[in-house]
């Protein structure tokens, strides 16, 4: 399989059976991180009420090219970008648009694995990050429209534990050892609401992303950009 765009796609470098595909973000938490330490803050602090904002709320759109964008662009050399900023944004805006950045940016990835034919059925959210924030779970499930699976405990290092396990002879199969250490799930639906939403917001997105990230890019109607996010959170706001 070969998929523009991504890092890396090996067979047996995840499960012997099947191929690993390397892709995603070049930064989220620390992006997440920059917001709250420019405002004087930690993350856990400006998250507080996140939950109450509704899609596309603050009428921003985030580019979350702080640090690059390692996949699907492949240019290190990106800067972030925010559109619609007004003179009542707070930092909290800026961390929601930030949270729905990212997760535009993966469904850009995604749908790029699609159109060479992998298709992804459900998202498990591992690291630090889904377990201690919610709201990122929620916005990712409608953002993506698949469910958002949560583990219960910690699954960074996992993979590793497993094969010492095999090579002690613990487990004679990966699948014993994943069936006796892997933790279960929270899962997180998409709201059918909140996702209807997002899916009118996508398109502009992907436009920017690929009209801002690209030298070459074909010329992109930006002047529609800014009224339709007005006019969504506007909607929002009311609903």
């Amino acid at each position: 399989v070969c998929i523009p765009g991504l890092c890396g796609v090996v067979p047996g470098s995840v499960h012997p059976n099947l191929t690993g595909i390397e892709a995603g973000l070049s930064a989220t938490g620390d992006i997440f991180d920059a917001i709250a330490r420019r405002a004087g803050t930690a993350v856990a602090e400006l998250s507080r009420g996140l939950e109450r904002y509704r899609a596309g709320e603050t009428g921003l759109l985030r580019m979350t090219w702080d640090n690059g964008d390692r996949t699907v662009l492949v240019n290190p050399e990106l800067g972030g970008v925010t559109l619609g900023w007004n003179l009542t944004h707070t930092p909290q805006d800026d961390l929601f648009a930030a949270i729905e950045g990212t997760a535009f940016h993966t469904r850009v990835i995604l749908d790029r694995m699609e159109e060479h034919g992998v298709r992804t059925a459900r998202v498990i959210n591992g690291g630090g990050i889904p377990r201690k924030n919610p709201v990122l779970n929620k916005v990712y499930a409608n953002v993506l429209n698949k469910p958002i699976l949560v583990p219960r405990s910690e699954v960074t290092s996992l993979g590793s534990a497993i094969f010492a396990f095999l090579a002690a002879g613990t487990f004679k199969t990966i699948e014993d050892a994943q069936a006796a250490l892997c933790p279960g799930y929270e899962v997180v639906e998409p709201d059918a609401r909140q996702a209807a939403v997002y899916d009118e917001l996508f398109p502009l997105y992907r436009t920017l992303y690929f009209a801002l990230g690209q030298r070459d890019a074909e010329p992109a109607p930006v002047g529609l950009v800014l009224p339709t996010l007005r006019r969504i959170a506007e909607e929002a706001r009311r609903s």
